[in-house]
């Protein structure tokens, strides 16, 4: 058994604020007795265009909120994944999930692999691919706990990649998303029980929740989702903090109750 927490929040153009607020947030399920921490995608910036964060951006190593991160991490000795961060590399843009250990140092990380280009109206059209450049790796990482799968917000309608990762054994599956509010009304609980329901694995999905500083609304509603599908924690609307204690023999039991992952 191990406590995963999954942090809320409204993140803003100023990465010093956002660390902030992340801070704040990670400290409370620290007092929660959480084992692992996860926060939204775009924690430490939300909403700049292409142009801005070619100034803004830089490298993972340079980057301070990162580097504020693996400070606290360390400190507390926590697993802390940052749901993303925005890191620029050979003069590339990538939205990247990065997961640091409990003595401070990266363990993984995963860059997005599915942009999110969609029009969802005359006034709300989202074209990702004109910013960031694409991961190309699924990724998965062993914890103490059992296998974690990486994915970020809009690779949940992808399915055939949370398969790929629950049959490289993933227990488990990060979801930090920043879900538009549009389509969060209409898809997010939908999408997030399915792939745990389908894969028999746990769901953590942190989330961006409000309207933010370009005027973007995101839906919130962070879950914690178990591997039959009963959402164990929610937190609808604000900045805060949702705790569960999880149990990774219950995906192992279901699997060989129902061995659909061996079928395809």
């Amino acid at each position: 058994m191990f406590k995963v927490s999954c942090i809320q929040m409204c993140s803003g153009k100023n990465s010093l604020q956002n660390l902030k607020i992340s801070k704040f947030l990670i400290l409370k399920a620290i007092k929660q007795n959480s084992d692992l921490i996860i926060t939204p995608e775009t924690s430490s910036l939300f909403g700049l265009n292409k142009k801005e964060l070619m100034a803004t951006a830089t490298s993972m190593e340079r980057d301070f909120y990162l580097t504020e991160m693996r400070n606290v991490a360390k400190l507390y000795r926590k697993w802390l994944l940052i749901g993303s961060v925005i890191v620029k590399e050979e003069n590339k843009i990538k939205n990247r999930s990065v997961l640091i250990n409990p003595k401070g140092g990266i363990q993984i990380y995963y860059d997005k692999i599915h942009m999110y280009d969609a029009v969802l109206s005359k006034k709300e059209k989202y074209f990702e691919s004109m910013t960031f450049s694409k991961g190309k790796l699924i990724k998965s990482v062993n914890l103490p706990w059992g296998k974690l799968g990486l994915s970020i917000c809009y690779d949940v309608r992808f399915s055939n990649m949370f398969r790929k990762l629950a049959k490289k054994g993933s227990l488990f599956i990060s979801v930090p998303s920043a879900f538009t509010e549009t389509t969060g009304k209409k898809h997010w609980h939908s999408l997030l029980r399915a792939r745990a329901i389908e894969n028999f694995c746990y769901i953590f999905a942190p989330a961006q929740s409000g309207t933010h500083w370009n005027k973007r609304k995101t839906f919130g509603h962070s879950l914690i989702i178990s591997p039959d599908g009963k959402i164990l924690k929610e937190l609808k609307k604000g900045n805060g903090v949702i705790t569960a204690n999880i149990d990774p023999d219950l995906s192992k039991i279901l699997r060989k109750r129902i061995p659909s992952l061996n079928k395809n």
